[in-house]
């Protein structure tokens, strides 16, 4: 596999024998927890993750299985840093990219709970700099919040503004304003679903406006602190920096690249709200747990996490996008039909994926330091998650 010159050293360091790779999986399997078809089924994901990041021989996948407030099984395979010989591990940080629209949106929603903010608000009333979105439709009312935080406003994915996605984090607020009168409207609010990643840095904007305080504090004090995410942060102190992985970006022909992860660290221009959240798989399971009313913390009341896993776009009453979370109709063995509640990031670098099933509970979260690998998160969650269900009868 070809790699940028300042990287071949790391080619020699990464090969390993499966012996090897037997070595660095560092597991954790509550006594009891996974037990019977769980326990065969996490299993043979387990093997099928460790051939795979073996083959691939980058960096390291961590996985975590959950049902309500319960880690059933953790486990780290392959390297978090191959130079240093770090182990990936259950406490491995990562960056979550989108999956910090997800919690973006739940911010949304406690702020909504509190008279803050109101999902159907318009987002001018509390941005008004929003009106200098360019190529309005005419006659159309203003977008709302549920519609930035549904990607259902008709925004283009990214500013067309040169250097939006780089600069310090402290300065992000001053790269949203600035890419507003560079961003327009494609088609009419409402129309269609239209991922955009500058609609939700807005959003995230407008939620400091509304609430006269930092995002990023609003985050920690709402979500992160009182669910005891402790390994989840947008600025990385030097307590959690000994855990965040090495990130490792794979172009097409196959190079291997960390030098524009490890600049992204420095900053990420306005995507904040958007894809500024580092985390652990544990963290992202405490989360999702939350979102199904299934922590000990009641993060929210029923009514607005089920308008959170309702799906808001058009095309497909049963498969899209709620506030904040893809949701997906899928029919198990025997025709049961279940919901599996989610979201994916992709940065350079790094992936994770979260996913759940709120009726039972269970879901799985996946972080890796790498992209670009064999392993498709996303399928590899799904998979699981649903071979968990239908084992579960």
């Amino acid at each position: 596999m070809p790699v940028s010159p300042r990287w071949l050293h790391i080619l020699a360091a990464r090969r390993l024998r499966p012996a090897a790779v037997a070595l660095l999986l560092v597991a954790i399997l509550l006594p009891g927890a996974a037990s019977g078809q769980d326990a065969s089924v996490i299993d043979a994901f387990s093997r099928q993750i460790a051939g795979e990041v073996e083959g691939d021989g980058v960096g390291g996948i961590s996985a975590a299985v959950f049902k309500g407030d319960q880690v059933l099984w953790a486990q780290g395979f392959g390297w978090a840093d191959p130079v240093k010989r770090v182990p990936a591990g259950v406490r491995t940080i990562y960056r979550t990219g989108s999956i910090s629209k997800s919690i973006t949106a739940v911010l949304m929603a406690d702020l909504m709970e509190d008279g803050i903010v109101a999902f159907d608000d318009a987002l001018v009333d509390h941005l008004p700099e929003a009106r200098g979105l360019g190529d309005p439709r005419a006659g159309m009312a203003p977008i709302t919040f549920r519609q930035m935080a549904s990607h259902t406003a008709g925004l283009i994915r990214e500013p067309e503004l040169e250097g939006a996605a780089a600069g310090p984090i402290e300065d992000w607020g001053h790269k949203i304003l600035a890419s507003i009168p560079h961003t327009r409207y494609d088609t009419m609010p409402g129309a269609r679903y239209q991922y955009s990643n500058i609609g939700y840095g807005m959003l995230g904007y407008a939620l400091q406006r509304a609430a006269g305080t930092s995002f990023m504090d609003l985050v920690e004090d709402r979500i992160f602190e009182p669910l005891g995410m402790r390994s989840s942060t947008f600025i990385v102190g030097p307590d959690l920096w000994r855990r965040v992985s090495v990130g490792f970006a794979i172009d097409p022909e196959g190079a291997v690249d960390a030098d524009m992860p490890a600049l992204e660290h420095e900053g990420r221009g306005y995507k904040v709200p958007n894809g500024g959240v580092y985390s652990t798989v544990g963290d992202l399971a405490t989360f999702g747990a939350a979102v199904m009313g299934m922590t000990e913390y009641g993060l929210l009341e029923p009514a607005t996490r089920r308008e959170l896993m309702t799906v808001q776009t058009p095309e497909d009453p049963e498969n899209g996008y709620g506030v904040g979370f893809s949701v997906r109709t899928v029919m198990l063995e025997g025709g049961r039909t279940v919901r599996f509640v989610g979201h994916g990031g992709s940065v350079a670098g790094y992936n994770m994926y979260l996913v759940f099933e709120p009726e039972s509970g269970y879901g799985v979260a996946l972080g890796r330091n790498y992209t670009g690998g064999t392993t498709n998160l996303g399928e590899a969650g799904n998979g699981l998650l649903r071979a968990l269900l239908e084992a579960a009868g």
